[in-house]
């Protein structure tokens, strides 16, 4: 498959207008990564091939730097539309014939003189008609919110900037933008919802289409920042001794009321992930970041522990400096609840209690509301270019809540995103759900016709048990890894590629470069590791050698190449309290850049499994129209609907035997008026010609909350798999349709109806 962008994705003139030029820095024109010895990968679909840190036989790391860094922008040079154009800084640019001495030419000192005060003018026309006469604005209602987040620019006022420019955050600290690739920023206190910016030429800006199967998914996780997780933030665990997940630390901390109580997470929602930390991820050369959020984002029930509201203007915040950066987010709602998985990261270590249970359907009627309050607000206009894929469920484990049941909340879910968003392309996200670790060839052929549906998997050797052993410090070039670049290579790309003609969109939103389970809580707290040997190496990389590195980097490249669409877990690994050191950094993209296992470009990674002999069919890129939101999206085959189209699931797992279903406690939709997500409000203020939503995009959209029945008791929503099931109605009016929730069906397609 081609991957070459289109010509007016590849000029960040035309594609970017209202970037001020004297602000640019380098904007380099899109090149073909170097070292094109190598074989292009059959798991791939680049044109170019891949350039190792293995290559160097030292085990030292070659620059990884591509062409385009080594252009700079010549004022007097000018492209067939006019704009300035990029000319190679080492002059060494030929005309078609050879010229006299420049300075013995009289007409060039004239020329000169022109020259500049043309400049002159551009440098102060340009601007003001780019950011004042020409801004981008909204014509929907505006309303009030709650955080603050400031419009952040450089020193000297200007609205953009590419490498070397420097960056004032909130606070009045300063920092330098390095981005090799051609990338900007974009920040406009007139219009905060500017989506000029972009991450580098590769990657089409936020006011450009995004196409899947052409672009390709570079990206990192934010895990650990709003869905707090041991191994990622150990500090907070072993401050508190005994807490296991966020459900036992909250408990926990809200009783140290002498240190500040619940809300010294607060003091990690605002400095774990800061503003230079999305710079620094767009300057690695990556496009998107994946940004897990709990629904206590949204509210909260009471006898849950959580700290429910607190963490949402800091989401928007990084919403915020995604958008000035150029990166897409997908927006992963990691948490849900009674827990779809019953691992930490979704709340609460233990039992599913998510569509599975005496508590399954309930929950899972709250789950399916909050779905819809994060629709609601990532479909408005302001959100939409920024946001184009959200999440609804994390690694759900669908073994235990059944696949025929995870399949009906999936189409249940899809019918009232799209009933909010509208049908077919550029209405509202793509939808994006998680194989329940079943392996992605079991979800072939999964609601053919619905609309924007991607599938997520999660590729980890580092928990299939084993104790993973084998050497990966074995070298450099091809030997570099051991067995585990291959391994790699061998076990996913097949997947991969089968998925995306089988199902459609495939990403892999997980994956690292562990490939043991070794690292501090990496198993949780008080895990034991499968690693044979010590784990001791792998908690302290200042030990590793070239080798080592050079092994790791293999890896991770094998990795990238074979999934194609990835996002790294995670950007970030907080530091033990006890070394004060990272002790689980094979899962930390920062330290790896920084220290040399990671590739300082993603793009080097293409040809990896080619370069290790691994062949296999190869995806075209193609996808069928309803997969992207085209012809037939929405119009879900008859077959899907006759057997999926009932909700609740007709039956529920995890009951005692002869329970009955339809007795199963459920919440009602009488509650109080839906907890909407509140917009930002921003210092300085934007013009009242700037709309800034009020995160609601569906004004018909009016049901209210589920709540509890009055009079009925409910048992644990957490832990309630072993509770006895009720025998009787409650409230006694209630009907064999559902109780409280009542029943609700997909009607059958028609042709053409959805669209």
């Amino acid at each position: 498959m081609a991957t070459s962008r289109p010509q007016s994705l590849a000029d960040p003139f035309s594609t970017a207008p209202n970037t001020p030029m004297t602000e640019m820095g380098l904007l380099p024109q899109p090149q073909h990564p170097p070292n094109a010895d190598r074989p292009p990968s059959s798991y791939t679909t680049a044109e170019t091939a891949r350039s190792s840190f293995a290559n160097d036989d030292n085990g030292s790391a070659p620059s990884t730097t591509f062409p385009e860094a080594e252009t700079k922008l010549e004022m007097g040079a000018t492209s067939a539309d006019g704009a300035p154009a990029l000319v190679p800084s080492s002059g060494s640019y030929i005309g078609p014939e050879k010229q006299k001495p420049f300075f013995r030419r009289r007409f060039v000192w004239i020329s000169l003189l022109l020259l500049v005060v043309v400049v002159v003018a551009l440098a102060v026309v340009l601007p003001v008609y780019f950011i004042v006469i020409k801004p981008h604005n909204s014509s929907t209602d505006t309303t009030g919110g709650s955080g603050t987040i400031p419009t952040t620019g450089s020193p000297s006022g200007a609205t953009s900037g590419g490498n070397g420019s420097t960056v004032v955050t909130s606070d009045g600290s300063t920092f330098t933008y390095i981005n090799p690739f051609g990338g900007y920023w974009v920040s406009d206190p007139k219009n905060p919802f500017r989506n000029d910016a972009r991450p580098n030429l590769w990657t089409p800006p936020l006011n450009t289409s995004w196409t899947w199967g052409q672009d390709k998914v570079y990206g990192v996780n934010l895990g650990g920042l709003f869905v707090l997780e041991p191994f990622i933030s150990p500090s907070l665990f072993q401050q508190y001794p005994g807490s296991v997940d966020e459900w036992t630390l909250s408990t926990l901390m809200a009783a140290d009321t002498a240190n500040g109580g619940l809300n010294q997470l607060e003091d990690h929602y605002n400095t774990f992930i800061t503003e230079r930390d999305i710079a620094e991820i767009a300057g690695a050369g990556l496009n998107w970041i994946r940004l897990p959020i709990p629904f206590w984002a949204i509210e909260k029930w009471d006898f849950e522990p959580f700290l429910e509201k607190v963490c949402w203007p800091y989401i928007l915040r990084v919403l915020q400096w995604a958008r000035k950066y150029g990166l897409r987010v997908n927006l992963d709602l990691h948490t849900l609840p009674g827990s779809q998985n019953g691992y930490n990261h979704s709340g609460k270590l233990g039992t599913v209690n998510f569509l599975n249970g005496v508590m399954g359907v309930a929950n899972a009627e709250r789950a399916l509301n909050y779905i819809r309050i994060i629709t609601e607000f990532v479909s408005q206009p302001e959100w939409q270019p920024v946001v184009p894929v959200f999440g609804i469920v994390n690694e759900a484990l669908d073994a235990t809540i059944g696949m025929d049941q995870i399949t009906t909340f999936y189409l249940r879910a899809h019918d009232m995103i799209r009933n909010i968003t509208g049908y077919g392309e550029g209405n509202g996200p793509y939808i994006s759900i998680h194989d329940g670790f079943e392996g992605l060839s079991t979800w072939t052929g999964f609601l053919q016709g619905s609309d924007r549906i991607m599938i997520d998997t999660h590729p980890y050797f580092a928990f299939d048990g084993e104790p993973n052993d084998a050497p990966i410090a074995t070298g450099t070039g091809l030997q570099a890894g051991g067995t585990w670049p291959q391994t790699a290579c061998s076990t996913w790309a097949p997947s991969i590629n089968q998925s995306q003609v089988g199902f459609g969109v495939t990403i892999a939103g997980e994956f690292s470069v562990g490939y043991n389970d070794c690292g501090l809580y990496v198993t949780g707290v008080g895990g034991t590791d499968s690693y044979g040997p010590s784990c001791a190496l792998f908690m302290d990389a200042s030990q590793w050698n070239d080798t080592m590195k050079a092994g790791l980097q293999e890896f991770a490249m094998a990795s990238m190449d074979a999934l194609q669409n990835w996002f790294f877990w995670t950007w970030k690994i907080g530091n033990s309290s006890t070394t004060n050191t990272v002790e689980s950094p094979l899962w930390s993209y920062k330290l790896g850049l920084e220290r040399g296992w990671i590739p300082k470009d993603p793009r080097t990674a293409v040809g990896t499994c080619a370069a290790l002999g691994v062949s296999g069919p190869i995806f075209d890129g193609t996808f069928q129209s309803w997969q992207t939101g085209g012809s037939g999206a929405g119009t879900i085959v008859p077959s899907s609907v006759s057997l999926y189209g009932q909700y609740p699931p007709t039956s529920i797992n995890g009951l005692t035997a002869g329970a009955i279903q339809s007795y199963l406690p459920t919440y009602t939709p009488t509650g109080s008026p839906i907890p909407t997500l509140p917009p930002p409000t921003f210092s300085p203020k934007p013009p009242s010609s700037v709309s800034i939503g009020n995160g609601w995009y569906d004004k018909d959209d009016q049901a209210l909350s589920p709540t509890e029945v009055a009079g009925c008791n409910y048992p644990s929503a957490w832990d309630a798999v072993s509770s006895p099931v009720p025998t009787a109605f409650c409230p006694p009016t209630a009907t064999s349709t559902g109780g409280g929730a009542g029943i609700v069906v997909t009607p059958a397609p028609s042709a053409g109806a959805r669209l």
